[in-house]
């Protein structure tokens, strides 16, 4: 079966519009509480989110339809989306459910669940909640209506967790960074969780105010964060996304790590420690400069699709302890099943502490390839391998490049668009090809 309402990453839109709008997260939050209760009863919810304005709207939907099915809802208010996924798992609770479009503006929201294993649910639940949603929204006795309470202390339990995902043993005195938390759900957690460790953190980033998460700030547009460490004398700047599943990096100079080089970073020093562990996990749009400098150090290198849930099924398949994606999302599978930017952050920073080397020299044993992506706005989606002469212009790019790069074409999963990315040696030649693909692209679909 398909799912109707449930994306790669949970359910996401502009709020107001369909489905993001509060009668849909209510009868959501009611479908979902029936699937959840046919374990058993008294069964516990926990629902955190970020900062956007709206959350507040969603939250008190998902609290009213889950209570209706019988259901328990602990509220933990303004939580990463990697904490949700801790706390689900420790409190041992049915399910965890983060309000949050991640790093979109304030005017999009979304609604993802993990589930007791603080994983992302599997299709087949996915498609029992839609099932549910499609029947008529009923209530349960009003003795069995499901208790909602607040956890006061999540933040302080999280924090706690973060640090203990490095040796204990680690002093990071005399450590300048810039945390950029984009306004987001780690404002009241990651400046703390650095503290706490011994470096000198200058926050920014960490005044929310409903409207300005990932408002020109955070992993997504860094370059506050370059002028911010550089103005500061910083060692290096960390970036969040507003649910603070993401990271990327700033060294000393300001010049930008992506989630490649981070992954590189911290595969390199794992394998030193012999705590590597299996394949490591890329995807399709990885760099094929992390690839090569894997290989270089005996590494073996796998691709999934795009999406963080596809690194993780990947990654469970080869029993692999390390993956990501460019974007940010980093997933270090002995410490949490989920991306997590904070305790990615604190893995870079072991290995800066153990090897002695600055982030802008750990970075140096990668070689990043020039990438050139372009969006094509189609009038319907195709099957591309069946467009001869797009897979004949495919053709003739890769042969042009002679195996030193690659050619990805990559249909949207929300929107009328193709993805196109072109990698390769020298960026001039590689943009021409993209401009190249790109045209033929629209001549033959162009909407």
């Amino acid at each position: 079966m398909k799912k109707t309402y449930f994306g790669t990453d949970g359910i996401r839109g502009k709020v107001g519009e369909y489905p993001i709008t509060p009668d849909f997260v209510l009868k959501l939050g009611w479908a979902a509480g029936r699937v959840f209760a046919r374990e058993g009863q008294h069964q516990t919810v926990l629902i955190g989110k970020d900062t956007r304005i709206s959350g507040y709207m969603f939250e008190s939907a998902l609290e009213a339809g889950l209570s209706a099915a019988g259901v328990n809802t602990q509220l933990l208010g303004p939580m990463p989306t990697p904490a949700v996924a801790y706390l689900t798992r420790t409190f041992r609770a049915q399910a965890g459910i983060v309000i949050s479009a991640s790093h979109n503006p304030y005017y999009d929201n979304g609604i993802k669940f993990f589930g007791p294993d603080g994983m992302k649910l599997p299709d087949e639940i996915e498609l029992q909640i839609e099932t549910e949603i499609a029947q008529p929204m009923t209530t349960v006795d009003s003795g069995r209506i499901g208790k909602a309470s607040r956890m006061t202390d999540a933040a302080g339990r999280y924090i706690e967790f973060c640090k203990s995902t490095i040796p204990a043993r680690l002093d990071f005195t005399g450590t300048k960074i810039v945390v950029d938390c984009a306004h987001g759900s780690t404002y009241h957690i990651a400046p703390h969780v650095f503290t706490e460790i011994g470096a000198s953190v200058v926050a920014i980033g960490a005044q929310p105010n409903g409207l300005n998460i990932n408002d020109r700030i955070g992993a997504t547009q860094p370059a506050r964060l370059s002028q911010a460490v550089v103005e500061e004398g910083a060692d290096f700047g960390i970036a969040l996304d507003g649910d603070g599943d993401r990271l990327i990096m700033v060294d000393h100079t300001g010049e930008v790590l992506d989630g490649d080089e981070i992954l590189y970073i911290i595969a390199m020093a794992r394998l030193g420690q012999g705590l590597l562990h299996g394949p490591v996990v890329g995807t399709q749009m990885s760099n094929l400069g992390l690839e090569q400098a894997l290989e270089k150090m005996g590494v073996d290198f796998k691709r999934a699709a795009v999406g963080d849930r596809y690194v993780m099924e990947m990654m469970l398949r080869h029993e692999s302890n390390l993956g990501g994606e460019s974007s940010g999302h980093i997933i270090c599978r002995d410490r949490i099943t989920t991306g997590d930017g904070i305790i990615s952050a604190l893995q870079v920073m072991e290995a800066i502490h153990s090897t002695k080397q600055t982030l802008h020299d750990l970075k140096h044993g990668m070689t990043k390839y020039p990438q050139c992506l372009v969006n094509v706005r189609i009038s319907q989606k195709v099957d591309l391998d069946t467009i001869e002469p797009v897979q004949r212009v495919k053709a003739e790019i890769e042969q042009a490049m002679r195996g030193c790069g690659r050619v990805l074409l990559r249909p949207s999963g929300t929107e009328p668009l193709v993805r196109i990315m072109v990698e390769g040696e020298d960026f001039e030649k590689v943009r021409g090809f993209a401009d190249y693909l790109a045209n033929t692209l629209s001549e033959i679909l162009g909407a």
